[in-house]
């Protein structure tokens, strides 16, 4: 019998530290540019967040507080988790209910 992921509401400080580690070597895989948070732009981020859990985002455009109100959006309406923020790149994971690459427990 398999043990069921319950879907993590936050992550733990080594949790973090394990997810970043992974993340580091992670080209990003969304870049968000002039045009900003798109719907189409956040069924892709959806759909890559699906399958990779682990994002890595460039967020091409705006001042800090702009880029700290799209990482706030984004993780509102992906249910993912904040892994980490630097510069213009921020970093998010949501695990999937089955078959997750990731063991955090």
């Amino acid at each position: 019998m398999s043990k069921s992921n319950k879907k993590l509401t936050s992550l733990s400080n080594p949790q973090k530290k394990f997810l970043k580690g992974i993340a580091h070597n992670l080209n990003p895989m969304i870049i968000i540019g002039s045009n900003g948070v798109t719907d189409s732009l956040m069924a892709e981020l959806e759909t890559t967040l699906e399958h990779h859990e682990l994002l890595k985002i460039k967020i091409a455009i705006g001042e800090r507080d702009d880029r700290k109100k799209i990482v706030e959006h984004i993780i509102e309406n992906t249910g993912a988790l904040l892994v980490q923020t630097i510069g213009k790149t921020c970093v998010i994971f949501r695990q999937r209910e089955k078959d997750s690459e990731f063991s955090l427990n």
